[in-house]
């Protein structure tokens, strides 16, 4: 009779790591859908971009004639409103220095602010594409209904407009962040022997299916930690007001708030040109870095017209912006990036750092396979914990089970 190998007892956890394991474990479980729907709708909002003017490219892209002539802003904005129907007015304009895109013409009105849905709580949200060289109309999309901004929405509140939506998605967020933190600590070797090594940083695929599934929590969610946090933490900048107050705080040194570029419109005064134009072409020339052109024009009494000067193709942090008179297009003030304080700018970079825009294409794809493991995580989690809670009693008969794995 062969000797049987004595069973070695576990080293005793210290209780805040007992009770690091259970919170694990049940907030884990708690939160589990809710981090899901995150990351699912985090992926596919990921590529958004990409995929839409895939699909639409001969929408979003024209040919350019030799002169690059453009007809005038306000022309291509008549245009524009003639195609919503005459009674909607254009409320935002995106110009691109990119010769061969289309410029993007959008009205948008809020609906009822109490309403429980997002759909109602929309009056309208429609977008013009317009050929800048022909006045061509490519496209009228109605971005209420539209694929990833219902995506978005969905990610953003559960298509729920009252404050209960972001509640849970900050809450669970919140718990998020705890969970990865946690399962940091329940992840670390206790030593950097190559078995331990092996355990932690690689997936044994030839193993049973019990163990790839151990492997995929616990090795594909270090991974993505540190970009999991990012994603999380840049969505609760949103989320919660508190937060956003302590980033600015902590990133600006001042509990001051930004300086905000103040001017008024003067209604007594008039000119021969129009107004839109003056303001867009003097925009051009002052934004020469610019990727592409911001234009909001005003409406009525002595409220600017808007223009925001981007620097990047599609990212949202670096930008100046200079505000006209809306009868005149006469400068009225200006205020560049530099100008910002460090709150204001890192509040500014949220939305890249958040989809990962900021690193260009490499940043969304990180943020694509983090957003997909993210949502795996409560998957395998809970096939661990269900595991576990089907296992044996018998500690030999666990022990030679661990063995077989």
């Amino acid at each position: 009779m062969s000797p049987t190998k004595p069973i070695q007892k576990k080293t005793k956890k210290s209780r805040i790591r007992r009770i690091s394991d259970w919170l694990h474990l049940w907030l884990g479980i708690t939160s589990g859908l809710v981090v899901f729907h995150l990351g699912i709708t985090g992926c596919i909002f990921a590529f958004q971009k990409e995929i839409t003017e895939f699909i639409h490219k001969k929408e979003f892209f024209v040919e350019v004639p030799a002169n690059k002539r453009t007809i005038p802003l306000s022309v291509l904005k008549a245009t524009a409103e003639k195609a919503l129907g005459g009674k909607k007015k254009v409320t935002f304009i995106s110009s691109y220095i990119q010769a061969d895109r289309t410029w993007e013409f959008g009205t948008y009105k809020a609906g009822n602010p109490k309403a429980f849905w997002y759909f109602d709580a929309i009056d309208y949200y429609d977008l013009v594409l317009v050929n800048p060289y022909t006045g061509k109309v490519t496209l009228v999309s109605d971005y209420k209904y539209e694929f990833f901004s219902i995506i978005k929405m969905l990610h953003w509140s559960f298509l729920i407009n009252q404050p209960i939506g972001q509640q849970i998605i900050g809450w669970s967020t919140i718990i998020f962040v705890f969970l990865l933190i946690s399962g940091m600590v329940m992840w670390w070797p206790k030593n950097l022997k190559k078995s331990n090594f092996d355990k932690s940083f690689k997936i044994k695929w030839k193993a049973k299916f019990k163990r790839i599934n151990y492997d995929m929590h616990n090795v594909l969610g270090f991974y993505v930690m540190i970009i999991c946090l990012m994603l999380a933490l840049t969505g609760l900048v949103w989320t919660f007001q508190w937060f956003q107050q302590t980033v600015y705080v902590v990133a600006s040194g001042s509990t001051s708030p930004p300086k905000e570029i103040v001017a008024k419109s003067d209604s007594t005064k008039t000119a021969k040109a129009i107004p839109l134009d003056v303001a867009f072409e003097t925009a051009q020339k002052m934004f020469k870095n610019a990727e592409r052109i911001g234009m909001s024009p005003a409406e009525g009494g002595t409220a600017t017209i808007y223009a925001t000067g981007y620097k990047g193709k599609e990212t949202y942090w670096n930008f100046d912006v200079l505000l006209f008179d809306q009868y005149t297009g006469k400068l009225l003030a200006r205020k560049n990036q530099s100008d910002k304080n460090g709150g204001e700018a890192l509040i500014g970079m949220n939305y890249d750092i958040h989809v990962g825009a900021i690193l260009g294409l490499p940043g969304k794809i990180m943020a694509f396979f983090a957003s997909l493991i993210a949502a795996s995580l409560p998957i395998t989690g809970f096939i661990i914990w269900w595991g576990k809670k089907k296992k044996k009693k018998n500690p030999a008969v666990a022990e030679n089970q661990s063995q077989l794995n």
